[in-house]
């Protein structure tokens, strides 16, 4: 889909996407147990806030309600080796795997990495040839092995934890949520991460259920807008699948009458992407670009559980075309003075 405008969107800064916050209020290690994290509560249509916490959420939901979860599982997408002609450190992030064992990647330091170079990783187990630059700056490669390479990366890779976190995480299981179950994504789907058995039981005592489908993040999602005009930014895809069952859930429960509650802005974009002009969604697979904010109109999407998100990235920018600019801005404000804590593994937002 790429650069494309909405009916009723004016020419939007990217500065208007934008907030103040402390660097010490950007959580470096998840809680104990998961659910303990704080939930705002925001409601989208009176700009109420109410500060509350997650193991609370079933309270706000409704008999016959549907959450969607995105089930995608991180997989060990960081590799750290050296150019095998200098001897230099290197390190590659695999962003998605186009055919065979040719991969989209980021490449650290990239100045030096020019097509037909040969970086090594783990002990000479593993090489890759620099193929070409991508548009984005990124690089492709070719990896060389005797054994597969999504063999060899539980043992020489790691979890990719994004640039902000400059803590090591002890427990890589801590960077996937609980129902984590296709693997494929560079980065968590991070509103997931609050959810235990225990909160699942307690949605269950409700009455409100919950069903999968898988959105693969790529790194991209993370990226901020550096456009001056949101419209000019060229979204990013990611690959997507939604199965009959799950469209059948979600469409018994639209003809009820019950909300469909996204379970972060993966889950969102799938929905969206997927859902006709009545919110009807149809099962399938495929590459979104589906780029959200302000002036879209939502047709799948009732309600929205999310993490609080970097300023001027297109994450912010989806949370604001759901919720409004303001009433989102507005309650950032209030979660930096009551010192919520933030990204990927902070508390809790949930925008009804």
């Amino acid at each position: 889909m790429g650069k494309v405008e909405y009916k009723n969107s004016h020419k939007l800064k990217t500065e208007e996407f934008s907030y103040n916050l402390p660097a010490k209020l950007i959580a470096q290690e998840p809680l104990t147990p998961r659910d303990s994290s704080r939930l705002l509560v925001l409601n989208r249509r009176d700009g109420n806030i109410e500060n509350s916490a997650f193991s609370l959420l079933p309270d706000y939901l409704a008999a016959g309600d549907l959450l969607i979860l995105n089930n995608t599982k991180v997989y060990p997408a960081r590799l750290q080796g050296y150019r095998k002609k200098s001897g230099g450190k290197v390190e590659l992030l695999l962003l998605r795997r186009l055919k065979g064992e040719t991969w989209e990647t980021l490449c650290s330091p990239g100045k030096k990495a020019l097509p037909g170079e040969i970086l090594t990783f783990g002990d000479g187990l593993l090489e890759a040839e620099i193929l070409a630059k991508t548009a984005a700056g990124g690089r492709i490669v070719l990896f060389h092995a005797e054994e597969p390479l999504k063999v060899l990366l539980p043992h020489i890779g790691q979890v990719p934890l994004p640039p902000y976190i400059k803590k090591k995480l002890e427990d890589a299981e801590r960077y996937q949520t609980v129902y984590a179950a296709q693997e494929g994504s560079a980065a968590a789907p991070t509103a997931g991460f609050h959810f235990t058995p225990a909160i699942f039981e307690k949605l269950q005592a409700k009455g409100v259920s919950w069903a999968f489908l898988t959105l693969h993040i790529g790194l991209g999602t993370f990226r901020p807008v550096k456009e001056k005009y949101i419209q000019q930014h060229l979204m990013h895809s990611e690959h997507y699948a939604l199965s009959p069952a799950t469209a059948q859930k979600i469409n018994r429960t639209r003809e009820n009458g019950k909300k469909i509650v996204a379970v972060g802005t993966t889950s969102c974009r799938v929905l969206e992407t997927c859902s006709n002009a009545e919110g009807r969604v149809q099962a399938g697979c495929g590459e979104t670009a589906l780029f959200i904010y302000p002036g879209y109109s939502f047709k799948a999407v009732d309600a929205l559980l999310t993490n609080f998100h970097l300023p001027r990235s297109t994450l912010l920018m989806l949370v604001c075309a759901f919720a409004g600019r303001e009433n989102t801005l507005r309650a950032y404000r209030a979660a930096v003075e009551q010192s919520y804590r933030f990204y990927s593994f902070g508390d809790a937002m949930l925008i009804i």
